[in-house]
């Protein structure tokens, strides 16, 4: 028996709740993350959630995907105030309770803020306070909120759940990713060439991507 369970052990999959980005839907990042070679694909466990709000302006996706389109929260020109935050928290965690556990986080774009904070908002007992902790990040053109507030809960102590990050040259958020990226215990990052974008993985970020993910499968 004692067998069994060690390979019980050995193929569960790290599952992760991934967070699309800001006017693009569940279906809209299972299309980009599924760019990436099936070997990693076939290595994570990947539930995608549509955000709760219809997107309340145009999206830019329009004409490359087809709608509907969802956001998280709103957010002021700034991105300094928020709208329907604490509704979005609460909705995650109710799906976290309906259809978890869950051992990490994927997040894109506005998914990929929201996602990077969640830890610590998690700590600080602001988010997801009836569901297990999260223990892991995967952070794709990622950024720091801005309100103080959020901020101060969020940053203030450093995110220590292992974290793989990818960050594009000519990304418009390249800068705040990195400032989030510093206030991450042993980041992994993968740097591309690309913009805003889920990257494609050429052979170096594809050995990076799988390192990581073969380190946190032993913390499941």
């Amino acid at each position: 028996m004692g067998s069994e369970g060690d390979e019980k052990r050995i193929i569960k999959k790290p599952r992760f709740l991934c967070l699309h980005g800001f006017r693009t839907s569940a279906e809209i990042l299972k299309k980009q993350v599924h760019k990436w070679p099936q070997s990693v694909i076939n290595e994570l466990d990947l539930v995608f959630l549509d955000a709760p709000f219809p997107c309340q302006g145009k999206s830019d996706v329009e004409g490359i995907f087809d709608p509907p389109y969802y956001e998280w929260f709103q957010f002021n020109k700034e991105f300094t105030e928020y709208t329907n935050f604490d509704e979005c928290l609460q909705y995650i965690e109710d799906y976290m309770i309906k259809h978890g556990p869950f051992d990490g986080l994927l997040g894109f774009s506005q998914g990929a803020i929201l996602s990077a904070a969640l830890p610590n908002l998690q700590d600080k007992g602001v988010a997801l306070t009836k569901v297990p902790k999260v223990k892991f990040l995967i952070i794709i053109g990622g950024a720091k909120f801005r309100s103080p507030w959020v901020a101060e809960k969020a940053y203030s102590s450093p995110i220590r759940c292992p974290s793989l990050h990818f960050l594009g040259e000519t990304d418009f958020l390249r800068q705040y990713g990195s400032e989030l990226i510093e206030c991450c215990v042993e980041p992994v990052v993968i740097h591309h060439p690309k913009g805003h974008t889920i990257p494609r993985l050429d052979d170096e970020s594809l050995k990076t991507t799988m390192s990581f993910i073969e380190k946190i499968k032993k913390d499941i």
